[in-house]
């Protein structure tokens, strides 16, 4: 029984993922504490978010010219953290998909490399013996007229 081999970059793969979300925690937890890191990486998106979500429930239930009040500096910078937080773990999900998608694509290329390759090969050993089939049939064909045209002993 042959086993498989071990998928080891697929374990990578999933360790990475396991260990960006502490990371995000980090980087959440010192967005909170930057005021640069809040005013200008984390406010930004979450009024854009908040903005967003906010217009489009309001269209939803039907209030088309209402009024949107911004969210405050603590919500805002919370909210802030946790999109950036979330964002940095679909950034790093999303990666390993790609290079998941990667590398299977090159192993599938190699398999077909290796396939066209076996059968180039194969179409080289027909030809081959293809040719030695005629050059044996040629003789085989010279032989029979040799053993023609030689007169057979009459026998009285």
């Amino acid at each position: 029984m042959v086993v498989g081999a071990f998928p080891i970059a697929k374990l990578l793969y999933l360790g990475v993922r396991q260990l960006s979300k502490p990371v995000a925690n980090r980087i959440k937890a010192g967005a909170r504490r930057s005021d640069f890191f809040r005013n200008y990486i984390c406010l930004p998106p979450a009024k854009l978010y908040h903005w967003i979500e906010m217009r489009t429930k309001m269209r939803i239930v039907g209030f088309r010219d209402a009024t949107i009040k911004p969210l405050n500096e603590d919500a805002a910078s919370e909210l802030g953290a946790e999109l950036l937080g979330e964002a940095l773990i679909f950034l790093v999900g999303g990666g390993c998909m790609v290079l998941e998608y990667s590398r299977q694509s090159a192993n599938s290329r190699r398999k077909e490399e290796e396939l066209n390759e076996t059968i180039t090969n194969l179409q080289t050993q027909l030809a081959e013996l293809s040719l030695t089939t005629e050059t044996l049939d040629a003789q085989l064909r010279q032989v029979n007229r040799q053993l023609v045209s030689i007169p057979v002993p009459n026998k009285k």
